[in-house]
């Protein structure tokens, strides 16, 4: 990592308001190497865990960050707040459908369900 001067200290916020970090990062580190940071430092006792960084969407000030950028050209506010912590938004794509079966993939299995057909 370079000097402090061209890092920034971010932390992650999950839905579930408990946050990841927070970390100090280098502005020329890209957006997916960030996201794949952020995944390698799931918590563990989630519900969900992303599996790839197209699973992860980061939000800072309203907008999502392209996974091509770096953290410089994501526009962070880094010079405007000297020893402030940034917190970025992390936003999940929900857990896709299994084609076979039309199940999630997530999803625990149907035991203990009521399944009834009205007639």
């Amino acid at each position: 990592m370079a000097g402090d001067e061209d890092c920034v200290e971010l932390k992650f916020r999950l839905a579930d308001g408990t946050d990841i970090g927070p970390s100090k990062y280098d502005q020329s580190m890209t957006v997916s190497s960030l996201k794949e940071k952020i995944i390698s430092q799931w918590p563990q006792d989630k519900e969900y865990t992303p599996k790839t960084i197209n699973d992860v969407k980061l939000i800072n000030a309203g907008k999502i960050l392209e996974n091509n950028r770096t953290l410089a050209e994501s526009k962070l506010p880094v010079g405007e707040l000297p020893g402030v912590v940034i917190t970025m938004h992390v936003v999940l794509r929900p857990p896709s459908l299994d084609k076979k079966t039309d199940k999630l993939q997530n999803d625990p299995p149907m035991k203990n369900r009521c399944m009834c057909t009205i007639l």
